[in-house]
């Protein structure tokens, strides 16, 4: 056997488990190796039964004198009584509900017992303690796998226990002992005191100490950020002796855009220009990110450096990742454009109907066939989009920048594919576009210097001016009442709400593209209460993923021309037209939101003069909703905020666990800044040593499987 055997050739795996242990995405031995315990319970403490104490974690070994199964006759529960003696006294266990236990253990049969001792009606006995039979003589506390030391927990499934976990790993590591080939260049391992691999494996599943696992912890939370650090450093490296286009700079075209605005830029904004157009002047491929809080003006930076590609000959392409989105990119992008006599293109992939604008002229529609064709001939200097753009039929005559809003929708692969789409490339002059994505999700450092490592960073951080503070409010199930009166009161006086429902992350697990039925359903549900029920006097509105593009739209314009005061919408579908008469946002269950996520609903209000309100609807009472909503209120900047979703809620919800094949501890690393970083300084010199890892062969090969493992999106 070795590292790729599949687990149904390992004894005591059948096609059940098989299928099970599939199902978590363990397929193969290293699989099973490296899924890692989330947690351990200690057990090492091991006593005489006279020494024994309520309430206290421990564990005993003793001789069982008796066991039998009765049932309780008000509940009818299963009972499995044993009596359990050692040189020092006997003590009662007692198992509930497990009446297969008496087949297992037997009278006279030496065993381990494990967990906390309670006491009641019963007197004092260990309730449900882990069990663990001895049978040889020569036996040893090294022996011992559930009981009597550090016991792993792990992610567990369906008729899968962690119990069932250590029974099949501990027998597999000790065949595999000193066998596994170590994955980390040996001068790292010295540099930083790292367990050897095979010391590391085994500890981190049957620790002998807490340091132990803690220094097995460490070494494999390293090691997944040094192959992440090598992957997009490498990366960076590659774009870096790519060619592009050198796109000139001109100041006076900026300057009379700037002009024409009717605001004034930020500081922030005025910043992040720069650093864009700078870079649009290297003859290699800008590949920059633009971060920027709900309403900081990103759009209007992006519009700068689309400006300025266009006016130097070159085509944009500006991808948003739904319908909704990438119409109101043309409608701001139009508007923003009208006194540059600019062609506009708006590509999306669920209707017949697409537009083309010249700008002294009105829309107007074309089929997608005299559409493209204007794109490959040149005609269409900017065109904007969805999927659609990175259709095989979709090809440019001269493209010199991509745009990408909310990048991390799109997989690394799409965004490679668009940045091929260009037909002026001879083998010999091949030029690779500029790309710039933008993002209203700050991201904490430590996810920008891993996942987003291979971008050049632009922040927004500074709102326009003129901006009120929004009030933000947690309102529990005694306020509903008089916070409705309080929307009802700004409907009244024109202003308008967005009512966000929750998501059902449980039945999401296969859906990833579709939105759920039952979220559609809640808010369906919703609509017809504030309708029906609590705003019968007002015009309600109703928005989800289910609904077709015109309905949808209809809906969205029906909301920006105040046909409707109360939209209730899902969290699924995009929110982003820009409505400043709104200034209720009402979230139900915010408990189910990250503090990223609720501060972007928060941020489509307070667009305008009038004073907004954020209402955060929870039956949720427990400490950490407390924590998380109690941070929402007290902090209006996301990158603060950003960070304190990381530490509370973990990196999952910034980048989807699911689409990583990366375990919980790994997860977790990303937490700690000072690892991130010595993994990141130990992947460049890597690199500056040896880019074609020549002396390392292993970490090609490593790099390689790591790749297919992992989606960094």
């Amino acid at each position: 056997m070795n590292l790729s055997t599949p687990i149904e050739n390992i004894s005591g795996i059948g096609d059940v488990f098989k299928k099970r242990l599939k199902k978590m995405g363990i397929e193969t031995i290293r699989d099973l190796f490296f899924h890692f315990p989330r947690r351990y319970e200690d057990f090492s403490k091991i006593i005489k039964i006279s020494e024994v104490k309520i309430n206290e974690v421990c564990t005993i070994c003793g001789k069982i004198k008796s066991i039998e199964n009765t049932k309780t006759w008000k509940k009818k529960m299963i009972l499995t009584r044993a009596l359990i003696e050692d040189k020092s006294g006997t003590i009662l266990s007692i198992w509930f509900n497990q009446p297969y236990l008496t087949k297992i253990l037997k009278e006279d049969d030496i065993v381990f017992l494990s967990g906390k001792v309670v006491f009641d009606k019963y007197g004092m006995f260990f309730s449900n303690p882990i069990y663990e039979k001895i049978s040889k003589k020569d036996f040893s506390l090294d022996d011992l796998t559930h009981t009597g030391r550090l016991i792993a927990v792990y992610p567990e499934t369906e008729k899968i226990s962690s119990r069932w976990f250590r029974s099949i790993l501990k027998p597999l590591l000790l065949s595999f002992r000193n066998k596994i080939p170590e994955t980390l260049p040996e001068k790292i391992i010295k540099e930083n005191n790292f367990l050897p691999i095979n010391e590391a494996l085994f500890q981190i599943h049957f620790p002998d100490s807490k340091e132990l696992a803690e220094q097995a912890k460490k070494r494999f939370s390293f090691e997944e950020l040094f192959y992440i650090e090598l992957f997009v450093l490498k990366e960076r490296l590659k774009l870096s002796k790519e060619k592009a286009i050198p796109i000139v700079f001109k100041i006076d075209l900026i300057k009379k855009f700037v002009n024409l605005l009717p605001f004034k830029l930020t500081d922030a904004q005025r910043k992040a220009a720069f650093q864009i157009l700078k870079d649009l002047e290297k003859p290699r491929p800008m590949n920059r990110l633009l971060e920027g809080d709900v309403g900081s003006g990103k759009t209007v930076v992006a519009a700068i450096a689309a400006l300025n590609t266009i006016k130097n000959g070159y085509q944009v392409a500006f991808m948003a990742p739904t319908e909704i989105l990438a119409k109101q990119h043309f409608q701001e992008i139009f508007k923003l454009f009208k006194n540059f006599n600019i062609n506009i293109g708006l590509l999306t992939g669920k209707n017949d109907k697409f537009y083309s604008k010249k700008l002294k002229n009105d829309f107007i529609e074309i089929s997608r066939r005299k559409l493209l064709e204007k794109v490959l001939n040149g005609e269409i200097d900017i065109l904007i989009g969805t999927h659609a753009l990175i259709q095989d039929k979709v090809k440019f005559n001269k493209l010199g920048l991509v745009i990408l809003d909310e990048q991390h929708r799109f997989g690394v692969e799409q965004r490679a594919k668009l940045c091929r789409k260009t037909s002026i490339n001879k083998p010999e002059e091949k030029t690779v576009p500029h790309l710039l994505s933008m993002t209203a999700t700050p991201i904490p450092r430590t996810l920008s210097l891993t996942i987003y490592g291979d971008l050049d960073i632009s922040i927004i951080d500074e709102l326009p001016k003129g901006r009120k503070k929004i009030i933000t409010k947690v309102i529990d199930k005694k306020d509903r009442e008089k916070t409705y009166n309080f929307i009802r009161k700004e409907v009244k006086k024109g202003r308008q709400v967005f009512v966000i429902c929750p998501r059902i992350e449980e039945n999401n697990k296969n859906n990833e593209k579709n939105e759920n039925l039952t979220e559609v359903k809640a808010v369906k549900k919703e609509y017809e209460k504030f309708s029906n029920e609590i705003f019968p006097d007002l015009k309600v509105g109703m928005l989800h993923g289910k609904l077709k593009n015109s309905e949808k739209e209809k809906v969205m314009k029906d909301f920006k021309n105040r046909k409707i005061d109360i939209l209730v919408s899902t969290s699924v579908v995009e929110v982003g037209v820009d409505v400043p008469n709104a200034t209720v946002m009402m979230i139900e269950g915010a408990e189910r939101f990250g503090l990223a996520q609720l501060h972007q609903f928060r941020g489509r209000v307070g667009r305008s003069k009038y004073q907004s309100y954020c209402f955060l609807f929870t039956d949720s009472l427990n400490k950490k909703t407390k924590e998380r909503l109690k941070a929402l209120i007290n902090c209006e900047n996301g990158f603060t905020l950003a960070e304190k979703d990381l530490e509370i809620r973990g990196p999952g919800d910034f980048v989807g666990t699911r689409q990583w094949g990366v375990p919980d501890l790994m997860m977790d690393s990303f937490k700690n800044i000072s690892l991130v970083e010595k993994a990141r300084n130990s992947a460049k010199e890597i690199l500056e040593e040896d880019i074609e890892f020549k002396k390392y062969p292993f970490l090609k090969e490593k790099l390689k499987e790591f790749k297919n493992k992992i989606h960094l999106e």
